[in-house]
C-alpha cells in the first residue's frame, strides 16, 4: 500500500513554508495578520492554534508573485 502524499496535497508547517520561501516564521505571521500571504488553515479555534499551509496554495501564491511577461 502506497501511503505517500502527493506534493500538491501536502500540508506544511509555518517553519517549512519559511524554509521553502527563504523567510522567517515571523514574516509569515505578519502576512497572516495582514492577509497578504499564502492561504492557510488554523486547525483549532484557539488564537494560537496550529497553522498549516497546503503546498499547492503556497505554490499558487508564489506563482502569483511572478510578473507577467511584457
Amino acid at each position: 500500500m502506497n501511503t505517500e502524499i502527493p506534493v500538491a496535497q501536502e500540508w506544511l508547517s509555518p517553519k517549512q513554508v519559511g524554509e521553502l520561501l527563504g523567510i522567517s516564521t515571523i514574516t509569515l505571521a505578519t502576512w497572516r495578520r495582514e492577509g497578504t500571504g499564502p492561504t492557510y488553515a488554523r486547525l483549532t479555534d484557539a488564537p494560537n492554534g496550529t497553522i498549516r499551509y497546503r503546498r499547492s496554495d503556497v505554490d499558487a501564491w508564489l506563482e502569483s508573485k511572478v510578473p507577467a511577461a511584457v
